[in-house]
């Protein structure tokens, strides 16, 4: 309730000590049955993306630019499922870890080319091989 007053009554704002990270994760807390039913939420609408572009790539002429418009979204929306158990600011901490920095550079790389190869290029076997190091580096 205390947080609520301050926020309406405007005095409530990162401090000269506090961070912008630390301000980040307090506005985003959530109950653990809320941060549950997010992942859960989240993570179905992933993999039913993905299972739906798997579905789309045998549909003639237009099924390889649905699968890889479902697959990628399916992969974003299965990454941002974790970030409801985690929260943003841990989960991306544990994304740019020394062990896990390659492999997420990686994998955001080729979801962005993978998009970039479907639309802009034009070039879907560029694009199916950038899926498939999607799946390489989100397995790593």
């Amino acid at each position: 309730m205390d947080k609520l007053k301050s926020v309406l009554s405007g005095t409530d704002g990162p401090n000269e000590n506090g961070n912008i990270l630390q301000a980040a994760n307090e506005a985003s807390t959530l109950g653990w049955g809320t941060r549950v039913k997010g992942f859960i939420i989240c993570f179905v609408i992933g993999v039913t993306c993905s299972i739906l572009g798997v579905c789309m790539l045998f549909i003639p002429k237009v099924g390889i630019l649905l699968f890889i418009i479902f697959y990628t979204f399916g992969n974003i929306c299965s990454l941002c499922s974790t970030m409801f158990l985690m929260g943003p600011v841990k989960q991306l901490k544990r994304m740019c870890d020394k062990t896990r920095a390659l492999a997420t550079t990686i994998m955001l790389t080729c979801l962005v080319l993978t998009l970039c190869a479907a639309f802009w290029w034009v070039n879907f076997g560029l694009a199916l091989l950038f899926c498939i190091l999607q799946v390489l580096a989100f397995a790593w």
